[in-house]
């Protein structure tokens, strides 16, 4: 098993022939050791460029006001919504007060239909005895007619 570890020692070149041969991960080619090879967004370009990091500190303050104004444009909108669910609510309370009052009325006035309901019904036995005392009325007078008619007739006959 020594000699499997010496083939595999021997195979590998040594930690300082690694750097020499290839560069670290951790190496930029233009600052020296960094997290990353490539120029990313966490590296600095120039870290004491003033106009860059007056653009950088730019950026994030209006980045700020903007995320500080949607957050205000949501709690306004939150607050709208809060007061029209309170006039909502009161509009139907309103509405169930009014409700409340037209059924107390409609239940007073079937109240006060089935205390008629005699008065009416005699009403309408009133109603249709006189219908039938006018029908008797016109055919009285009909005959009374027919009856003066024939008493002018033997008048005319006895004259």
């Amino acid at each position: 098993m020594d000699s499997e570890k010496s083939k595999c020692e021997k195979k590998s070149p040594s930690k300082s022939q690694q750097s020499k041969m290839l560069p670290s991960p951790f190496e930029s080619p233009k600052r020296g050791p960094t997290l990353s090879t490539s120029t990313s967004s966490f590296e600095a370009v120039d870290p004491h460029d003033p106009v860059l990091n007056n653009l950088a500190n730019s950026l994030f303050s209006k980045t700020a006001d903007w995320v500080s104004g949607e957050l205000d444009s949501t709690i306004d909108e939150y607050r709208l919504l809060e007061q029209m669910n309170r006039v909502t609510l009161t509009k139907y309370g309103d509405m169930k007060q009014i409700t409340t009052n037209i059924s107390k009325g409609v239940t007073e006035l079937n109240e006060k239909y089935t205390n008629l309901m005699p008065y009416l019904e005699q009403i309408d036995q009133i109603d249709e005895s006189i219908s039938r005392l006018e029908q008797a009325a016109y055919r009285l007078d009909s005959y009374s007619k027919r009856l003066e008619a024939k008493y002018k007739q033997l008048e005319k006959r006895n004259v």
